[in-house]
């Protein structure tokens, strides 16, 4: 691009997967889960680079960004809906600190991202951040946030620190690290980030944060009902109906514990994370 002489013409932007392949991070919803590094450059497009705004950007407010600066209409993109917000008003603003009052927040979800639980079930998660705190609802904490212990967490991708969280949970003084990574969830969590960014100290049910967590309950919960979330309507269930993975790991629970398949198809976790 410099070469060519379209560098300082060019938007060009570097983000990041969500999340590190560790045990409470990747298909999860805290902090190192859901924030990540992002890096925009855009010499001849944004204003005054080197600020610091504190708006809250998510990808989903890439698209709209792309068509608005290739003067593509939205109806015309061929795309589905778009729901994010373009960064434009960012770019060209010039101020620091907040720019965009409607960005004090942000909102989190996951359903479903592997196999390993019972009808291929996920973990329904939704979640918003605000100012210093993270609020999680948890739809179906009965379930195992990491997949089943019998399938071998399939949802944690195996390594060192995996196998060292399975073994803690034989000891009293180590099993916490097994619950923190491994093991169910309240059907709340509240996380304040700037003092724990590893979200692991839930004040969901401490008096003092009572009226914190009302408040972005209410928002949260406001937010989906107006974005007509199943999960707000009473058939959340949808999402565990849709087809999910491919022929050789659909149904992998079912069919492990049947003895159809074996340890050694889910190649993504060591097969001593299986247990009995």
């Amino acid at each position: 691009l410099d070469e060519s002489g379209e560098l300082d013409n060019t938007l060009v932007i570097v983000t990041a997967d969500n999340g590190m392949p560790f045990p409470r991070v990747k298909s999860h919803a805290y902090e190192f889960s859901n924030h990540l590094p992002l890096a925009i450059m855009w010499k001849n497009g944004i204003n005054k680079p080197g600020r610091v705004v504190d708006d809250f950007v998510s990808f989903i407010d890439f698209a709209p960004t792309f068509l608005e600066l290739a003067n593509i209409e939205e109806s015309e993109s061929g795309m589905q809906p778009v729901t994010g917000k373009s960064l434009t008003d960012i770019f060209f603003s010039g101020k620091s600190g907040s720019v965009d009052k409607e960005r004090d927040h942000i909102l989190i979800g996951k359903e479903r991202h592997d196999v390993g639980r019972p009808h291929d079930w996920g973990y329904p998660i939704r979640g918003i951040v605000r100012g210093d705190y993270l609020y999680i609802k948890n739809f179906e904490p009965s379930r195992w946030p990491a997949c089943d212990p019998e399938t071998g967490y399939l949802n944690t991708d195996g390594g060192p620190t995996k196998t060292q969280c399975i073994a803690a949970k034989k000891s009293p003084e180590t099993v916490h690290y097994w619950q923190l990574t491994l093991g169910k969830r309240p059907g709340e969590e509240l996380f304040n980030i700037k003092e724990d960014p590893a979200c692991i100290n839930n004040l969901a049910f401490e008096s003092e944060f009572s009226e914190i967590k009302a408040s972005l309950n209410e928002q949260l919960m406001s937010e989906l009902k107006k974005q007509g979330d199943p999960r707000m309507t009473g058939n959340g269930n949808i999402f565990d109906e849709y087809v999910y993975a491919d022929d050789r790991t659909r149904n992998f629970y079912e069919r492990y514990m049947s003895g159809e398949l074996n340890r050694a198809m889910a190649g993504w976790v060591n097969e001593t994370d299986f247990e009995k």
